[in-house]
């Protein structure tokens, strides 16, 4: 796969004017761009996120109020992606018509309904049909902000870009940890309702309250927005539609659904999410299971894999698109994953050293998710970049089903954490040798 170069603006970190723009300084321009746009989608993305994975959380507690073993919490965590892979690529398509405003607050809306109604769960089927509809109603979140963003910034921006909003990831684990150990730890009885439902409730409500304004927020596209003077939007479009009209690049559907590529990345994404939902919906219980007490110590602790995987994450972007280098920058990062993994299921009796590994594992995971998002958007546009996105997130993310599910299932039949820890060590593996074999050299 090699990192297209067909625009005829240089966006990179020396990119500064395009020709026949006099007067438009670039760097500013998609500095205040990225002002305006990227800190509300990673605040959208931190509630999206928070609410997707607080049932973690909620597992201190909820399992034996409701008497749910580790299997049917494995099972109800997962099936939330079943319902993402089978409603991400037409909701995707959706935004490309319709729009992101429009598919972004109906989506934001509908998952903090969803979420709060959580709190009612008595069955283990109650469960899993509201974990699936979670997932039907955020399908398309993710995989549309990433479509979205290639409506404003050429493809030598999109890894800093991609990981400036993917931080998301990390900063929704630093918060929400810590916001969860409170509301467990102090909601507990209030309202005849137990602190589990409690959680739920509360994360719910801001993603109600956020799915109005981005109506009132967003623009559709540079031609939109009003923060922009003319000179700037006129500058912008014609990068971008000088990159997507590239003969490089893909512009239905049909063809690049044909192209080897939109599967390799669909496998290499498998691998990478089944860590982070690893990390996602068991690093509390790792926590528990290490010898940390007490919910709200549990949540302040669960922070700090994601506080160094954001630092990493900003770091391994950035980086990236400054020496224009995606392929080691993705598989080295995943082959950290892998051995943090490892190291973290041996040593699950020390509590210091299975933290810093878990960490280490964190690190490699969540850096691996910005670069890689630059390698389809390097050789996808159109039609086929809202399509083809959307169907490698919601392929990639069916780990998101199956490492949950699987990892509990091994820790009932086992009894401990490690040997799911060393399956998902396994597929980060998998993932640096697909990478490092099959993907071109930039």
């Amino acid at each position: 796969m090699t990192h297209s170069t067909s625009a005829t603006l240089d966006a990179g970190s020396g990119a500064n004017s395009l020709p026949g723009n006099t007067g438009v300084n670039m760097e500013v321009t998609y500095k205040k761009i990225a002002w305006r746009l990227i800190p509300f989608l990673v605040f959208l993305f931190v509630l999206a996120w928070i609410d997707r994975v607080n049932v973690g959380f909620a597992k201190l507690q909820m399992l034996q109020d409701l008497q749910f073993s580790e299997a049917i919490y494995g099972l109800g965590a997962g099936i939330f992606f079943i319902g993402y892979f089978l409603f991400e690529v037409p909701s995707n398509l959706l935004l490309e018509k319709i729009g992101a405003r429009k598919t972004l607050a109906r989506i934001t809306i509908l998952w903090g309904l969803t979420s709060m109604a959580m709190a009612y769960v008595t069955t283990p089927m109650s469960f899993y049909v509201l974990r699936f509809f979670l997932g039907v109603f955020e399908a398309g979140f993710f995989p549309g902000v990433v479509l979205y963003l290639t409506y404003w910034f050429p493809a030598q921006r999109r890894a800093r870009v991609n990981g400036l909003f993917m931080t998301s990831f990390a900063i929704a684990g630093a918060v929400g940890g810590p916001i969860a150990g409170l509301i467990m730890s102090r909601m507990e009885g209030v309202g005849h309702l137990a602190n589990w439902q409690w959680l739920f409730i509360l994360e719910g409500i801001p993603s109600l309250i956020a799915g109005i304004f981005v109506l009132l927020y967003l623009p559709e596209k540079p031609a939109n927005a009003k923060w922009l003077s003319a000179a700037e939007k006129q500058a912008v479009t014609q990068a971008l539609v000088a990159e997507n009209t590239s003969a490089s690049k893909h512009m239905s559907l049909k063809d690049a659904c044909s192209d080897y590529r939109i599967w390799l990345c669909a496998g290499v994404y498998f691998c990478i999410v089944s860590g982070n939902a690893t990390i996602a919906f068991w690093t509390p219980s790792i926590i528990k299971e290490i010898g940390v007490q007490g919910n709200l110590q549990i949540g302040l602790i669960s922070a700090i894999p994601f506080i160094a995987g954001t630092l990493a994450m900003i770091w391994n972007g950035i980086h990236s698109d400054k020496t224009g280098e995606r392929r080691m920058h993705s598989a080295i990062a995943t082959l950290i994953a892998c051995i943090g993994l490892i190291v973290t299921g041996l040593t699950l009796g020390n509590a210091v050293v299975a933290l810093c590994a878990l960490t280490l594992a964190a690190i490699g995971i969540l850096a691996a998710f910005p670069v890689f998002w630059s390698i389809p958007a390097a050789f996808l546009a159109g039609t086929a970049a809202a399509g083809g996105i959307a169907l490698i997130n919601s392929i990639g993310n069916l780990a998101g089903f199956a490492a949950p599910y699987m990892i509990g299932a091994l820790k009932t039949s086992t009894g401990s954490l490690s040997s799911g820890l060393y399956v998902v060590a396994a597929l980060e593996f998998i993932a640096s040798f697909l990478v490092i074999v099959f993907v071109k050299k930039t």
